[in-house]
């Protein structure tokens, strides 16, 4: 009877093994890329709003917000030019509140240094700020700026009053950011959905969706997503942030841009790209940056640097050989000079190619130490990691395929590499289990950006 109960117990083991074996596999292969027992996009995102009608709205939000103010769900605002918090005020926003940005009068939402906004929506019932047009269209208002007391590698203090050339935006330092105060807490924004935004201003520049200015690591933005801007989806400048599960949609410009000395951490993110919705001087999933213009930054105070991982950048098309051949895709990564950036377990998919660096880095240990790509996912890219107008990556290549990297290079399109990208309601950005298709490394490598 022993010998039977034995056999028992040994064949049982060994099936639990089995299976716990097979799902340490299936969490492995789904680890790249965004992540989640369940696809996290479901109920508060929406990949389809110009067919959301909110109705007229019943209160006006315009000049000056210097007390503490809620703005509730059962009034739909909106919002007439540019509107300040100020005063160290508090703007609370309850949960299933739409706030619509006004066409004409460029409508913006800028919380000043001291003050803070508490936007708290639910899974369920998010938060909407959307254009105030019958027929939407990207770059309809203007966004949502927080300017925090966060460092920067400027010198003295930055201001968005020069970035905008506004009257509004340069009376009484109301466009002031950047200080000494890295914990500085500026609220929180959590599951927002910002659509439409990013509106071009007078000098020709244009507004993020959300820009960031010395906001600190007291802050929460977690669950954001962007939909159609005319500008950046996400814009950092200095400070010092951690940005959890953004979500970036056909943005006109990029999706994720890091400037001006700020030290991010970006987790678990998603930009989907179309060829079609670029800027004229060509848009990229994640631009990392020091300066736009060297004489305005102080080079004693520490440049740029992000930690990105989890992020899945991905290019939205039906015919990648044409878009590319018609020059419509570009790069997904852009990594400037003083920079640094550490990728980890991410999917670069259907770019051209998936990395650059800046004309002005030198190729070296002691650069490419600073800019780590590791345990990624290459997919259906032409061409990998280069040097800016440079088309020998050979040295480039070498490094990052080194095995101890752990890159993975494969050529399957969208409907291989990910679980459901064809829905139009509720798509599924997580990568497909046993789909995807390896590639000869070395012929992947090899192949050139067509200019």
């Amino acid at each position: 009877m022993l010998p039977n109960i034995y056999l028992i117990m040994k064949n049982f083991t060994l099936s639990v093994f089995i299976v716990l074996l097979a799902q340490f596999q299936i969490f492995a292969q789904q680890e790249k890329g965004i992540v989640g027992e369940e696809n996290w996009l479901n109920y508060w995102s929406e990949f389809n709003p110009n067919q959301s009608d909110y109705g007229e709205p019943s209160k006006i939000l315009t000049g000056d917000i210097s007390e503490d103010t809620t703005l509730y769900k059962r009034d739909v605002y909106l919002l007439l030019g540019s509107v300040f918090v100020t005063n160290g005020a508090v703007l609370t926003i309850e949960p299933g509140t739409v706030i619509l940005g006004d066409f004409n009068s460029k409508g913006s939402l800028t919380i000043t240094r001291g003050s803070s906004i508490l936007a708290k929506g639910l899974q369920t019932d998010p938060i909407v700020f959307t254009s105030n047009r019958r027929v939407k269209r990207a770059g309809d208002w203007g966004g949502i700026v927080l300017l925090g007391n966060a460092p920067l590698n400027k010198f003295g203090v930055g201001s968005v009053g020069t970035m905008f050339n506004d009257i509004s935006y340069t009376t009484n330092g109301l466009s002031n950011y950047g200080g000494e105060v890295d914990n500085d807490n500026s609220g929180v924004l959590q599951y927002v959905r910002i659509e439409y935004a990013g509106k071009r201003v007078n000098n020709g520049q244009l507004f993020s969706s959300l820009l960031l200015a010395g906001v600190g690591s007291g802050t929460v933005i977690e669950n954001i997503m962007s939909s159609y801007s005319g500008g950046n989806a996400f814009e950092i400048l200095g400070g010092n942030l951690s940005l959890t599960k953004l979500v970036s949609f056909k943005a006109n410009g990029n999706d994720y841009t890091f400037n001006y000395g700020t030290q991010s951490n970006l987790f678990n993110s998603l930009a989907v790209r179309s060829p079609y919705s670029s800027n004229s001087q060509g848009s990229r999933c994640l631009q990392v940056l020091s300066y736009n213009k060297a004489e305005e930054v102080d080079f004693q105070k520490i440049g740029t640097s992000v930690t990105a991982q989890n992020l899945t950048l991905l290019n939205d098309s039906d015919n990648l050989e044409a878009a590319i051949k018609m020059n419509l895709v570009q790069e997904a990564i852009y990594i400037g000079v003083n920079t640094a950036l550490e990728i980890n377990k991410s999917v670069i998919s259907g770019f051209n190619p998936a990395v650059i660096l800046a004309e002005g880095i030198k190729i070296n240990q002691e650069n490419l130490e600073k800019i780590t790509l590791r345990d990624m996912l290459f997919d259906n890219c032409n061409g990998n990691i280069f040097t800016e107008f440079s088309s020998n990556n050979e040295d480039l290549e070498n490094w990052y395929g080194n095995s101890s990297f752990f890159n993975v290079y494969s050529k399957s399109d969208n409907f291989e590499t990910f679980i459901n990208t064809y829905s139009k309601k509720k798509p599924d950005y997580r990568l497909q289990i046993n789909k995807i298709i390896a590639t000869n490394e070395v012929e992947s490598k090899k192949k050139l950006r067509v200019d």
